[in-house]
């Protein structure tokens, strides 16, 4: 088997820093030698990387994708070809996406559909969530069995009545059977039934721009139905990871939760860190770029969720990349917010707006890497192969330079969307080298990666419930 030694950098993991030298062999690290010991001197490789000047860290783990995504008469955007190609340029190895359970359908047939979407497209690895969109006798007895073959999570939403919604009767249901079934319940924490009556009255009065999605998606509404969710998840015995926490008030209440010992988590998102409704508010009908559910919130909203990411109330940051072009499908909204395609790209640029937290200071390098690699392999039963450099781990590795700068804009990205959220923004730290598995993907900013070398990952259950 071929060898390759990463030589010259320095290895961040979330465990801790050091100049190291790291071997890989067929495609799994072998060994992590720190570069004073004496057997660091005999070290040799069929391939050499110099990462001199360079970090060295595992390879991103985006725990909420949405690829190929039906949503609002559309499909997102990016399929698994263009949306893992998009991830591997910013860093990122591994993709847990969502299976979609059509109503009056098996949960089965929808994990078949996500499959063939995928089978032959990825060029990094990929696992898979499933949307329970019908929940009922034959869906719980699924469930069981998808985590034997290692689909173990289960979104369900509190929102998008007629669409996703499930009641509390079924929530409790759904979180019973993952209480027994190791399982791990997510929960788009959103009071969709209040929110529909507040669109209506929006709309009757006129307001129909693209600022008006945050405004009647209100901050009470995210809190009220977070709240709703541990407690239904108290009831059941369940543990519940929410998804997109975007508002302070829904932090509180996961505070609240943990400090109880309750097995309760959150993730929030680069968009609800970086950008607010100022954003939503942009004229001619711009604001459209940044409709998301949960919404956008008024940038004080930022310094609550930092916060909870260094105290570990919020664990995780995904993107929930689910991207709709502005031209074409955006725009089918116009004159009546409520048909915008609820939806942001980001799966390329998460890795380096978290590396510009650390150079703004919100976080440390180690925090760095938990909450984007080691915390959601970890909480997604992919640990220890993904989200770490360690003898046995995928040689999912990066290589990146934390001085070089580069300018976000949609002439430059590669996700398939015809905008940036971020344009013009300018970050400091960028992607050089990518390996998956021990095969280049991204060479010295070159594209080497092919369509299909990207594996199906059956995952574990959480591990932070052990």
């Amino acid at each position: 088997m071929s060898t390759t030694l990463i030589t010259g950098g320095l290895v961040v993991t979330a465990a801790e820093e050091m100049q190291a030298d790291v071997l890989i062999e067929g495609g799994r690290v072998v060994a992590v030698v720190d570069r004073n010991a004496a057997v660091a001197r005999s070290l040799t490789a069929d391939r050499v990387l110099d990462a001199s000047g360079l970090y060295v860290i595992p390879g991103g783990v985006d725990a909420h994708t949405h690829m190929d995504f039906p949503f609002g008469g559309t499909f997102s955007s990016d399929d698994f070809a263009s949306g893992t190609r998009a991830a591997a340029w910013g860093g990122t190895t591994t993709i847990v996406d969502f299976a979609v359970q059509t109503k009056g359908h098996a949960l089965r047939e929808g994990l078949d559909t996500w499959h063939a979407k995928a089978d032959g497209q990825a060029c990094v690895d990929y696992a898979f969530h499933m949307i329970l969109s019908d929940v009922n006798e034959g869906t719980l007895r699924e469930m069981d069995a998808l985590v034997e073959e290692g689909v173990t999570s289960f979104k369900m939403f509190m929102a998008y009545p007629g669409v996703f919604y499930s009641d509390d009767g079924q929530i409790l249901r759904a979180m019973q059977r993952t209480a027994a079934n190791g399982g791990l319940a997510m929960m788009h924490a959103e009071n969709g039934i209040a929110i529909d009556v507040l669109v209506e009255q929006a709309l009757a009065a006129g307001r129909t721009d693209p600022r008006h999605h945050g405004e009647v998606r209100k901050v009470l509404l995210e809190a009220e139905a977070t709240h709703r969710a541990i407690q239904l998840a108290r009831v059941a015995g369940s543990p519940l990871y929410v998804v997109h926490v975007s508002a302070q008030e829904a932090v509180a209440e996961l505070a609240t939760a943990r400090g109880m010992d309750l097995p309760v988590f959150g993730e929030t998102c680069p968009q609800y860190l970086y950008l607010s409704t100022d954003d939503l508010a942009e004229p001619d009908f711009g604001g459209a770029k940044y409709v998301c559910s949960t919404p956008l919130r008024p940038a004080e909203h930022q310094a609550a969720l930092w916060r909870a990411l260094r105290t570990d109330d919020l664990q995780v940051v995904s993107t929930d990349h689910c991207p709709f072009c502005f031209t074409g499908q955006k725009d089918l909204g116009k004159g009546d917010f409520s048909k915008i395609p609820n939806g942001m790209p980001g799966v390329e640029h998460r890795m380096d707006l978290l590396h510009q937290a650390v150079v703004d200071g919100h976080i440390t390098r180690r925090r760095w890497i938990d909450i984007a690699c080691a915390t959601p392999a970890r909480m997604f039963g992919l640990h220890p192969k993904k989200g770490t450099l360690a003898p046995g781990a995928d040689a999912d590795v990066v290589l990146y330079d934390p001085h070089a700068e580069q300018t976000l804009s949609a002439q430059t990205h590669h996700m398939n969307v015809d905008y940036s959220a971020y344009e013009g923004r300018t970050l400091t730290g960028r992607v050089v080298t990518v390996l998956s598995r021990g095969e280049t993907v991204i060479d010295r900013r070159t594209y080497t990666g092919r369509a299909g070398s990207g594996q199906y990952v059956p995952r574990g259950i959480c591990q932070f419930l052990n």
